[in-house]
């Protein structure tokens, strides 16, 4: 069952936050788009309120939050209806597929993954974003998880764990960046990203598919 409930009720908090912290969000998209093609087309699974996707000029998106598709389209942005582990499109339909700060929340990880595999082109990229739960920004998130609307539910996965998941889903690892270097309150600049993961709390992986 998708976990939208606290996306419905408390979108304005979720778009105020990345408004508070304008420079941890413009620092993931600069990790993201150290992995992110210029060409192609490109859809964002859990697409959310639209705010990474308008960010990335990526044009298309699918999210099960009505509330938060909504705003995606105020951003321009074809959001349409899904889950993850069920994606309304056809086979082998795009070159690049995102699944930022989304996997943490799905119910079957290794079922999108395979989701995603399936519409992806022959040589296509996915790029997953997420919270490394073993960064110190992922252990403080699952320590105070029970007092957040939004990650009550989630599970903070290791970029090991990633790796493992993507190479499940019979993709291939290409690149690891992070990014989110300290206490959040004190980014007060982009920070540029490094490559690996073990020090920023926000990590991004890419994972081709084989054809």
């Amino acid at each position: 069952m998708a976990k939208i409930a606290a996306f419905e009720q408390y979108w304005l908090e979720y778009e105020k936050w990345f408004e508070e912290h304008r420079f941890v969000f413009l620092s993931e998209i600069e990790a993201i788009k150290q992995l992110l093609p210029p060409a192609g087309r490109k859809v964002e699974i859990g697409v959310g309120s639209g705010l990474f996707a308008s960010a990335l000029k990526i044009e298309e998106g699918c999210d099960p939050s009505l509330r938060m598709r909504q705003k995606a389209q105020e951003r321009g942005i074809k959001a349409i209806d899904c889950v993850a582990e069920n994606l309304p499109y056809e086979n082998q339909s795009f070159d690049v597929a995102l699944m930022i700060t989304t996997i943490c929340f799905v119910d079957d990880p290794k079922r999108s993954l395979k989701e995603i595999n399936r519409i992806l082109k022959p040589e296509g990229l996915v790029i997953v974003g997420f919270v490394d739960g073993k960064s110190p920004l992922g252990k403080l998130y699952q320590e105070k998880k029970d007092k957040s609307h939004f990650y009550q539910e989630a599970r903070f996965f290791s970029s090991r764990e990633i790796i493992e998941l993507l190479e499940q889903a019979g993709l291939v690892v290409e690149q690891i960046w992070q990014t989110v270097f300290g206490k959040l309150s004190e980014i007060k600049e982009v920070q540029q990203p490094k490559a690996g993961s073990g020090e920023g709390g926000f990590v991004v992986i890419s994972a081709r598919k084989i054809a």
